[in-house]
């Protein structure tokens, strides 16, 4: 495969493409899995769908659409959420399924034969165009360099709402703020491993960091170097057996938080009986 990535265009622009979305989602899915928003990430992902269908039925990027859509729902769910009046899973589940359900609609709507979807559900990462590729870089670039100059306020932010609110941080800003980075993760990962797979990547390289480190930093670094791991991995495995790319990267991801809970389980037993 080495040979193959400096001969084919699209095996450089896949990994090109996973290392970005590795630091992307390395990144904001510490935060996501430490504030718990893992099933909000999902909403907003699903969501995403609808502005794909909307694109495609006006004849421009359906990134782009994505985009818009995946923001309007960040948006949407973290305003109804802090001023309450319902549940939030109640929102996270409205979003998820109106989403999904305008994305078939505006379909649908296209004359002629409907358009392949499937890189867009489930991910293709050897299908990543060059303009995909900037867009993913673009992406990437605002979500590391927010995440760095505010870096001592989202910790402030993970640690406890109260004492940020005491100390002076406006935290409904650091919120909406999240939301939408979130929406950027997700349009970044859309054509790594899809729609459908994204919560996987997103919480799996986090969760399995925070299992061996407190510290956000290191928390970060860690899951990022994961994120790569699996990406690489599933680039590789995908191009060797034909199968979908976005599976295989998520499967491994899967794989690896059950081994590495396993591992720290018994590591724990070890140390209490000692």
């Amino acid at each position: 495969m080495i040979d193959a990535i400096f001969q084919y265009k699209f095996l450089q622009n896949a990994l090109i493409a996973g290392i970005f979305a590795s630091i992307v989602c390395g990144v904001i899915g510490v935060i996501i899995v430490e504030k718990r928003l893992v099933m909000m990430s999902g909403g907003i992902a699903h969501t995403s769908y609808g502005g794909v269908g909307f694109g495609y039925l006006l004849n421009f990027e359906p990134i782009i659409g994505a985009f818009i859509f995946s923001v309007i729902a960040a948006l949407g769910i973290g305003y109804i959420k802090r001023k309450g009046g319902t549940r939030s899973d109640v929102v996270i589940g409205l979003f998820w399924s109106v989403g999904m359900a305008l994305g078939i609609v505006f379909i649908s709507l296209m004359p002629g034969y409907p358009p392949e979807l499937d890189s867009y559900l489930f991910g293709n990462i050897l299908s990543v165009t060059s303009s995909d590729l900037k867009l993913i870089a673009i992406f990437t670039i605002i979500v590391l360099l927010v995440i760095i100059i505010l870096f001592n306020d989202w910790k402030a932010y993970l640690f406890d709402d109260e004492f940020s609110t005491i100390i002076g941080l406006k935290t409904a800003f650091m919120e909406y703020l999240l939301l939408i980075l979130i929406a950027m993760t997700v349009v970044a990962l859309i054509r790594v491993v899809g729609i459908i797979l994204v919560i996987a990547l997103l919480s799996a390289p986090a969760a399995i960091s925070g299992l061996f480190t407190s510290k956000l930093k290191n928390q970060m670094i860690l899951s990022v170097i994961l994120g790569c791991i699996f990406c690489i991995l599933g680039l590789w495995l995908s191009y060797l057996t034909d199968i979908s790319s976005g599976a295989a990267i998520v499967i491994l991801s899967g794989f690896a938080y059950l081994v590495a809970y396993a591992v720290k389980r018994l590591l724990s037993l070890k140390l209490n009986r000692a």
